[in-house]
């Protein structure tokens, strides 16, 4: 049976073999090593492998030669992305996953500047995709694991905080920011999902959520002029992502309160949701704030993403579900 003898370079890949006369050195394929000559090396190993497949010996060091192709391409140009891809196979094939995530990442990086792909690139890059994705999950749920002890003692902020961090470093989600499409004030903070501690009268809200519906589905039955498009830009506006929404009925609302502005007939036809909207303590700004309404969407509304106007608002309770239509009867609505 192969056995591995000696130090240095030797313990890694010289090769011996056990016979009655004793220890008998192998020097072919090690002398190939020894010698830079990969392609030789991979020979004499890959038969030797092939003779005693069950060693661990044998199938390391024909690993040490087939990559040295890989190794000495990426010496050379560590931006060869065939190179990765062979070299991570090799590492995925001997269960080295540490080493092979290193090289998928690689590959997969490298293959994502690649416009046009080419063809045969597509599957290979598209399983160290999915060896990555599998890696980071459970990465992830090791990490989140060891670190459950620690969440119930920790606030809301900090818990979301680090979920997001373990998440975003081992590249299973992206961390939002908030990009003002207008007027941005300088450090404040950019959460992406404000706590709920601060807004005590929250639960009062969700208290008046089946009086809100109700009339709601009254206000949809006969909107009359209350309905409006939600994006309305001015003539002569370039066009931007919200061109397909421009004074289309896709994405209606109905506001009770706009840019400071109360809607009255609006309002008398919706007192529990004037009342509920009253008990809200907020700014009043001319022209500016506050603003509330009914958002109302087809089915199959698609609203491009977004972060807000300003970073001086936030948008707090203005996605609460309160309707579902079948299709063909409207979209959903909510508040």
């Amino acid at each position: 049976m192969p056995i591995a003898l000696g130090n240095g370079k030797h313990r890694a890949f010289g090769q011996h073999i056990a016979t009655r006369a004793g220890v008998r050195r192998e020097p072919a394929r090690v002398a190939a090593l020894e010698a830079g000559d990969p392609a030789a090396a991979t020979m004499h190993f890959a038969a030797a492998v092939a003779a005693d497949p069950a060693s661990g010996v044998l199938q390391r060091n024909l690993a040490s030669a087939w990559r040295a192709p890989c190794d000495a391409a990426l010496a050379t140009d560590r931006r060869d992305v065939i190179a990765w891809i062979r070299k991570a196979e090799r590492h995925e094939a001997l269960e080295e996953k540490g080493a092979a995530l290193a090289a998928w990442s690689a590959a997969v990086a490298l293959g994502q500047q690649l416009d046009p792909l080419p063809t045969p690139l597509a599957p290979l890059l598209a399983h160290g995709q999915a060896f990555v994705g599998g890696a980071a999950e459970t990465m992830f749920a090791a990490v989140t694991d060891a670190l459950s002890p620690l969440r119930s003692t920790l606030p809301e902020t900090e818990v979301r905080r680090g979920d997001a961090f373990v998440a975003s470093a081992l590249g299973c989600r992206q961390v939002y920011c908030n990009e003002c499409a207008g007027v941005c004030y300088p450090f404040l903070p950019g959460d992406e999902f404000f706590d709920r501690q601060h807004f005590p009268w929250m639960t009062a809200i969700e208290a008046q959520t089946n009086a809100i519906r109700a009339e709601l589905l009254a206000l949809v039955d006969d909107p009359g002029e209350a309905l409006r498009p939600y994006v309305r830009m001015e003539a002569g506006t370039p066009d931007t992502i919200w061109a397909p929404l421009d004074g289309q009925l896709d994405w209606g609302a109905c506001f009770p309160w706009e840019y400071g502005e109360p809607n009255q007939p609006v309002l008398d036809r919706c007192p529990a949701t004037a009342a509920a909207l009253a008990a809200v303590p907020g700014a009043r700004i001319p022209g500016r704030a506050p603003s509330a309404f009914f958002s109302m969407l087809k089915p199959r509304t698609r609203i491009p993403p977004h972060t807000g106007v300003t970073n001086t608002r936030a948008p707090v309770g203005n996605h609460r579900p309160l309707a579902d239509f079948p299709l063909g009867e409207g979209g959903r609505k909510d508040i």
